[in-house]
């Protein structure tokens, strides 16, 4: 009897410790809009290389639920303005990248962002810049928008793909950077896609765009998909 009674104490000590290594430390579903400079679809998903020697984007993100820790996540908002450049593929290597966070989202859920926001893109960034402003989500009919700034420092308008029967297309079963699950990728085209931020400027129009909602969390592998082949 003695012996039973130690080993349940012995397991009831560990189940606390198992507990924290089944649990993620973090974890999130989030909400994206996003464009970038390649034409529809963009080659980056499938290849090791952008369609030009850039790939110049946006990306307006609201978590849906999530935590990190102690730390309640939903209703953040934060955007990613940047450009992968030509090495992302080759090296994990971006060329610069600009993380705005909404005035709303605390100094808490910031700090808890950070980390996995770079873990999910698994990139070393040349030039890395972290910033405030107000960002404004959207969506009317077969339009999606989105503000950065109020638009003066970067904007996204975007139109839904029709598709054969006019009801959209949905790409399933591909990769997002390192979430581990996506309910796949809604096809847009940009009607405006642009940015002047932190020193740098474009503007594209028909070019790629999407909607998509993830799930990442702790444990994933960052990169995109062509990244790994």
């Amino acid at each position: 009897m003695k012996k039973w009674m130690q080993l349940s104490t012995l397991v009831l000590c560990m189940l606390p410790l198992i507990a924290s290594t089944l649990t993620p430390s973090w974890r999130m579903k989030a909400d994206y809009i996003e464009a970038c400079s390649c034409h529809l679809f963009c080659p980056c998903y499938f290849n090791k290389h952008a369609e030009h020697p850039h790939c110049e984007f946006n990306m307006a993100v609201k978590v849906r639920e999530g935590n990190s820790g102690g730390t309640n996540l939903a209703g953040a908002k934060y955007w990613l303005t940047g450009d992968l450049g030509d090495e992302w593929g080759t090296n994990k290597k971006g060329a610069w990248v600009v993380v705005s966070f909404d005035p709303s989202t605390t100094k808490e859920q910031r700090d808890a962002l950070a980390p996995m926001i770079l873990k999910t893109y698994g990139l070393e960034w040349g030039e890395l810049k972290v910033q405030e402003a107000p960002i404004e989500i959207s969506r009317s009919g077969d339009v999606a928008e989105a503000k950065l700034g109020g638009g003066q420092l970067a904007s996204m308008k975007l139109k839904l793909e029709p598709g054969a029967d006019g009801t959209g297309v949905v790409l399933k079963n591909v990769k997002y950077f390192g979430a581990q699950n996506n309910d796949g990728f809604e096809m847009y085209r940009s009607l405006e896609h642009r940015a002047d931020i932190q020193g740098h400027k474009f503007s594209y129009s028909d070019r790629n765009a999407f909607l998509i909602s993830i799930d990442s969390q702790e444990g994933a592998s960052g990169g995109m998909a062509g990244a790994g082949r």
